[in-house]
C-alpha cells in the first residue's frame, strides 16, 4: 500500500511559552519549529501571530488544492503566489470579518476557466480550512494569469 495517499485524521501539535509574556514556539512532530508571538505590550513581536498564521494556512490550502488540479489538467505552472488580506472586525473576539486571496499565476497555457473551476472545487468540497470558516467570515478570490 503507499502510504502517501492515507489522508491522517488525527494532526498533533504541540506548543511551548518560551519567555513570561505571549511568545510560543510550536511544532508538529517531525517538522520545523514556528515562533508565534502577540504585538507590544503584551507580547514582543518576535513571531507570527496566530491570525497570520491562519491567513498562510487557508493561503496554502487553497493553494495546494488549485495547483493539484491544475497539474491534473496538464498545465505548466512557472510561478504560483497567492497575496492574503484579512480585514479584523473592530468588536471583541476581533477576528476576521473578511479575506481576500489574489493569485497569480504565471503560465503558458492555463486559461482563466480552468482557475475558476479550481477555485469553486477548492471551495466546494476540497479546502478543509476554508470549509472551517464558510458561512463565519467572507472569502473572495481573485486571479491574475501571466
Amino acid at each position: 500500500m503507499n502510504n502517501q495517499n492515507i489522508i491522517v485524521n488525527e494532526l498533533n501539535v504541540q506548543l511551548n511559552l518560551v519567555n513570561n509574556k505571549l511568545h510560543f514556539i510550536g511544532n508538529a512532530i517531525g517538522k520545523e519549529q514556528v515562533s508565534i508571538d502577540y504585538i507590544p505590550p503584551h507580547g514582543d513581536n518576535l513571531g507570527h501571530t496566530s491570525l497570520e498564521l491562519f491567513l498562510l494556512s487557508l493561503s496554502s490550502c487553497l493553494g495546494s488544492s488549485v495547483l493539484l488540479l491544475l497539474r491534473k489538467m496538464n498545465r505548466n505552472i512557472e510561478v504560483f503566489t497567492i497575496n492574503a488580506k484579512g480585514v479584523r472586525k473592530n468588536q471583541h473576539p476581533t477576528c476576521f470579518e473578511y479575506i481576500n486571496l489574489e493569485i497569480q499565476i504565471t503560465s503558458k497555457d492555463v486559461i482563466a476557466n480552468e482557475v475558476e473551476k479550481a477555485i469553486e472545487l477548492s471551495e466546494d468540497s476540497i479546502c478543509p480550512v476554508w470549509a472551517m470558516i464558510k458561512g463565519n467570515v467572507e472569502v473572495t478570490v481573485s486571479y491574475k494569469i501571466q
